[in-house]
């Protein structure tokens, strides 16, 4: 590829993260000196500190350079480390895969990979899976369970897909804007901005989290929700807007499952054939208040306006049925009752938000309507993530503002062929995944398995033996639960092969260490960006900046390669990338070539259909939602066959005062973890540019709560919860509730530039905010563990 010329400026994007900001690099004498926002991008309109410094991450003296082996046993402190060429490392890896799939099934090695969210790992993550998949591995470790459970599968068991995941906020429309657990100014700068601007037209804002932080500052409604009791409030806001009549009527009766009539004693939902002989076993019954008798529904015949205004919401009906008369009452009866468990007033109790708030933000939710939504990790890590993600999903629903605009809508996209193969994975391989058996409705049924899972086949081998890992990134002991334990796991391996930027506390654990390339250093193709219609239809060819340095390599690079020793290269178009890249474009009408020629990339011409759901089908009937009602399922028999409870349900945080009232003498207080405003969760704390602005760890007090235990701001604490302690600084934050703390996770990395230390990560005396937690209690059924919600005492050091 040719390389920049003297005091190019070049049109890129930054992949640091997942907002992937619109950027515009500048290379002098062939060196990266600047990043800088691009506006005519359209996720360019800012650049957070994080891309500003990354020529700094592109020239770090401690970048790895070379594949290197381990030489000494996994127990001694000196790995050893022997630089050896490429080709031995990736010989060696494929050689030692291909020994324990041979021994013991290619289930028996497991990939891993970095979030997505906060890394460039999205280059190539399809590929990665399309690479795992090819192998024959069902497993995927990729901290599912902690960042994305939520918003992209916990939900598919209301809407059948993925909201807000897939169908994002629609903020150029909205008239109110919902983020929970969200804070969009350091998670997707890309958001902030398109938040930014729709006030200014006029927008209301509704923010749900324990800190004012962020857009907090500027919302017309700032919920200090407690930690890990966002579901009472979704179900107490829902109670309101139900017993004021502000939801969307019509919308609820044509296009949910609230009509459907319920079973009493088995809570099922009835069936048109258990009503007389004939019926059919397919179609729903609900309740015609006009005919005054039963009705069936077809799952593909959604009824019209006027059945729908028939079709009864609430109240109970006896019903003939094949074994008698039957009193049953309609789904929405059922959420309506749930929801009035939690009352503003006995909401109050358990959240700390305010009656008067919880009724207001009701109202201005109806009122300011559409409503567009996005829930984020504040949410997703808590022993009740699964079902505070649905009932916020309830909560939405009955604004009917789904895929409508203004509302979360599901942007068009430009048509690719799909490349993660999901084909060359068998069936009977994909029904071992780690987890399936203990949680068959979790992360596991779409191929996702949690740290737990993956350490649990390691040191105690159920329900089969793990000996294998390739990571691409995945800093597990940082990120994760129980780091001794993982640490235990990963030196019981047979064989880790790890690729990443910089050696850090997971890799030194590894057998094989293979040094990644920038993406700075990269050619990576992204298709669509996540923030509007206009961003879902750029495609964009980012080109390399600079040279990689040392003998790095791009993920996207390692993973061909690692194919064609592996014997796969077939699947990979026997290592042409290019080759791959223009199968993956072939149907979007764009070719490899004309991108490379226009670096801020092709907009393809796209239209946004709206409502999809109520398309009309070829043979009749409606599109629908692709749940097993074709109904947006308030109440989900899916769950309630897997001893789940079928409607949102509230439980307290299982380490929580009223869950476990034996340890609240001890650990008083409620221990979240927040993203850092300069980091990538452990990433880059190497770096100057970023350091000198946070020097050291920091948990946020609030000054009542330190005064009464003779803590400063700026001294040293040590946070204790029943699993440890480890110390970071006191920074006083006034707006937490008094019996909030909140600490940073990532802390491991030294910055000698600045003569700033490193953290042991394993050590009281460091700052691994995770060596605090343990994998359980967890959510039942996604396997979530209360990062944001665990309890702890500060003490001064």
């Amino acid at each position: 590829m040719t390389v920049s010329a003297v005091g190019e400026r070049i049109a890129t994007f930054c992949a640091l993260c997942i907002s992937r900001c619109g950027a515009t690099a500048t290379v002098e004498d062939g060196v990266f000196t600047a990043l800088a926002p691009d506006p005519t991008h359209p996720t360019g309109e800012a650049l957070c500190i994080k891309g500003r410094v990354a020529p700094e991450l592109v020239g770090h003296p401690r970048r790895l350079l070379h594949p290197l082996e381990r030489t000494r046993p996994k127990g001694d402190a000196d790995p050893g480390w022997r630089r050896i060429g490429w080709d031995e490392a990736l010989s060696r890896t494929a050689r030692e895969l291909g020994k324990i799939a041979s021994a013991h099934g290619p289930e028996a090695v497991v990939f891993s990979v970095a979030s997505p969210s906060t890394s460039a790992i999205s280059d190539s993550a399809e590929w990665i899976q399309r690479l795992r998949r090819a192998f024959g591995s069902p497993n995927l470790c990729a901290s599912m369970e902690l960042c994305g459970w939520g918003r992209y599968f916990a939900t598919s068991y209301t809407f059948g897909e993925s909201v807000p995941g897939m169908y994002l906020p629609d903020l150029e429309r909205a008239g109110c804007i919902l983020w929970w657990g969200y804070n969009p100014a350091v998670a997707r700068l890309s958001h902030a901005t398109a938040t930014a601007r729709a006030l200014r037209r006029g927008a209301r804002l509704v923010v749900v989290d324990p800190r004012r932080a962020g857009l907090a500052h500027k919302a017309d409604v700032w919920l200090r929700v407690r930690p890990g009791t966002d579901g009472a409030l979704a179900l107490a806001i829902a109670g309101v807007m139900v017993d004021r009549g502000w939801f969307d009527r019509r919308f609820i009766a044509r296009w949910s499952n609230g009509p459907f009539l319920v079973w009493p004693d088995t809570g099922r939902l009835l069936r048109a054939s258990e009503l007389a002989p004939g019926g059919d076993p397919a179609h729903y019954v609900a309740w015609d208040e006009a005919a005054r008798q039963p009705v069936a529904c077809d799952p593909a015949r959604p009824p019209d306006d006027a059945m729908a205004d028939r079709l009864a919401l609430t109240g109970a009906f006896t019903v003939a049925t094949s074994v008698g008369p039957v009193s049953c009452r309609p789904v929405f009866q059922l959420m309506a009752d749930s929801c009035r468990r939690h009352d503003p007033a006995s909401a109050e109790a358990v959240t700390g938000v305010p009656a008067r708030e919880i009724e207001r933000t009701a109202r201005l939710l109806w009122e300011a309507r559409p409503v567009a939504y996005y829930a984020w990790s504040g949410v997703e890590q808590h022993t009740n993530s699964t079902q505070t993600a649905r009932a916020i999903a309830q909560l939405y629903a009955l604004t009917g503002c789904l895929d409508a605009p203004g509302g979360n809508v599901r942007f068009p996209a430009v048509p690719t062929s799909v490349v993660d193969g999901r084909e060359l994975l068998a069936p009977e391989q994909r029904a071992k995944a780690l987890g399936l058996a203990r949680r068959p409705l979790g992360p596991s049924r779409w191929e996702f398995v949690t740290s737990d899972d993956l350490y649990t086949a390691i040191l105690e081998r159920q329900p089969y033996p793990v000996r294998g890992l390739v990571g691409f990134g995945a800093n597990l002991l940082l990120a994760h639960a129980d780091a001794r334990r993982g640490r235990d796991a990963l030196r019981a391996l047979d064989f880790y092969a790890h690729a990443d930027l910089f050696m850090n506390p997971t890799a030194e654990l590894a057998d094989i260490v293979l040094p990644v390339a920038s993406p700075f250093e990269s050619e990576a193709l992204a298709v669509g960006f996540e923030v509007s219609a206009e961003a879902a239809s750029l495609v964009q060819l980012r080109r390399r900046l600079v040279p990689p340095r040392g003998e790095a390599r791009s993920d996207l690079e390692i993973v061909f390669a690692l194919a064609g020793h592996l014997g796969l290269g077939a699947e990979f178009w026997n290592g042409d990338i290019d080759a791959a890249l223009r199968h993956r474009l072939a149907p979007s009408g764009v070719t490899l070539d004309a991108l490379r020629a226009r670096p801020a990339g092709i907009a393809v011409p796209l239209a946004t259909v709206h409502r999809k759901y109520a398309e009309e089908l070829p043979g009749g009937g409606a599109r629908g939602f692709p749940t097993p009602s074709r109904r947006i399922e308030l109440y989900s028999e899916t769950l309630l066959a897997g001893g789940h409870s079928p409607l949102p349900a509230y439980e307290d945080p299982a380490l929580g005062s009223r869950a476990r009232p034996d340890l609240a003498a001890d650990f008083p207080l409620i221990l979240p973890s927040a993203k850092s405003t300069w980091f990538c969760e452990s990433q880059h704390r190497g770096l100057a540019g970023l350091r000198r602005r946070a020097p050291d760890p920091e948990v946020e007090i609030h000054p009542d709560t330190a005064r009464a235990r003779g803590i400063g701001e700026g001294d040293w604490v040590a946070i204790h919860t029943p699993a440890g302690s480890v110390r970071a600084r006191a920074a006083f934050n006034s707006s937490l509730e008094p019996s909030v703390v909140c600490a940073q996770n990532g802390w491991w990395q030294s910055c000698e530039e600045i003569g700033a230390p490193g953290h042991d990560p394993f050590s009281a005396s460091g700052a691994n905010i995770n060596l605090l937690l343990r994998h359980e209690p967890s959510d039942p059924i996604g396997g979530s563990i209360p990062h944001r919600s665990a309890v702890c005492e500060v003490t001064p050091v």
